[in-house]
């Protein structure tokens, strides 16, 4: 059985899934007890105030371990990572961050006994040799970015933890996660979130990979959805851990564009491809999630057309508030 998660620590709070989470994690579980964390970034007012916050380094194992004693932590969701442009521009930063930070929260992890420690992976763990349409759970694991290597390590990494010392670590690789909360930090897939604040803004968007580039995409509530039934499902039940497919929709940024115009039939899209092409070539046009569906019941709620509606009609508020790019 799985035990209850009670003191909740966030890395990367401050990030675009992390944001998010931290709030739905504070209305089930109790502002107080979900602990918000950030290395440099300020927190917006809305995370700030709502329960604690404190700026951290994962790379310094003290800083993090601070955390833990203070609160007495038995839970961390460990959203803290460069992503895949970024960490294309600065590849060492890259490794340091991600590795450096992932194995100092299951170093901690063990030493204080955690009920459970929540680490996600990405699509990024593709590369060549994989079949690109209903990509399988199991597969080659061949990476082109250095996000994607430290991906493909801390999925190793993890497992070997859970079958070596028995520590009850959970992931999921996220396909690109589309918000209309908190503008995306520097993923190859940002172009699919770009897209939306540009449309309602100008009215118009220079978008940087081919219109026929297709990926496996998901709107941030399936996100979060998705994040928290995975850390509170039944561990006995869980055949994978740290590795799940997870799915939601595919398109091409011409489909995107297609349905954003359904509802703003003047918007327009030119495509100028640069260096983030080459990176989404190398992933999937699609991913068999079923391991999720069968081991924890996962099940999207969202297509691109409810997507599209709910963003822009948000977006569009904030446009109205002056706060479009808060």
């Amino acid at each position: 059985m799985t035990k209850e998660m009670k003191k909740i620590l966030v890395t990367g709070a401050v990030g675009q899934i992390g944001s998010e989470l931290t709030m739905e994690l504070r209305k089930r579980y109790g502002a107080e007890n979900v602990i918000a964390t950030g290395r440099k970034t300020q927190p917006s007012e809305e995370l700030r105030n709502s329960g604690p916050f404190h700026f951290i380094d994962v790379n310094k194992i003290e800083t993090v371990e601070e955390m833990i004693q203070k609160y007495d932590i038995d839970t961390v969701y460990h959203m803290a990572a460069i992503l895949s442009a970024v960490g294309e521009k600065n590849p060492q930063l890259c490794w340091d961050v991600n590795m450096n930070g992932t194995i100092n929260i299951l170093e901690l992890g063990l030493k204080y006994e955690m009920t459970r420690v929540i680490i996600p992976s990405s699509i990024a763990v593709f590369g060549s040799g994989i079949p690109l349409d209903n990509t399988p759970q199991e597969t080659v694991l061949k990476p082109t970015t250095m996000y994607g290597v430290t991906k493909v390590c801390g999925e190793l990494l993890c497992d070997y933890y859970v079958k070596r010392f028995g520590l009850d670590i959970r992931g999921l690789r996220y396909p690109g996660i589309i918000s209309y909360e908190t503008l995306p930090g520097g993923g190859t897939t940002d172009y699919a979130v770009a897209i939306y604040y540009e449309a309602v803004d100008k009215g118009k968007y220079t978008c940087f990979v081919r219109e026929d580039t297709k990926l496996p995409m998901m709107y941030m509530p399936d996100a979060i959805e998705g994040t928290i039934q995975l850390a509170e499902a039944d561990f006995s039940k869980l055949k994978h851990h740290s590795d799940f497919n997870h799915a939601a929709m595919s398109f091409t940024a011409g489909e995107l564009a297609a349905s954003i115009k359904k509802y703003i039939p003047d918007f327009e899209v030119s495509y100028e491809p640069d260096y983030r092409q080459e990176i989404a070539d190398s992933w999937p046009n699609s991913i068999d999630d079923s391991a999720a569906r069968e081991e924890w019941g996962w099940k999207p709620q969202w297509d691109l057309d409810a997507m599209t509606k709910d963003m822009l009609e948000h977006l569009q508020e904030r446009k109205e508030k002056g706060t479009l790019y808060r």
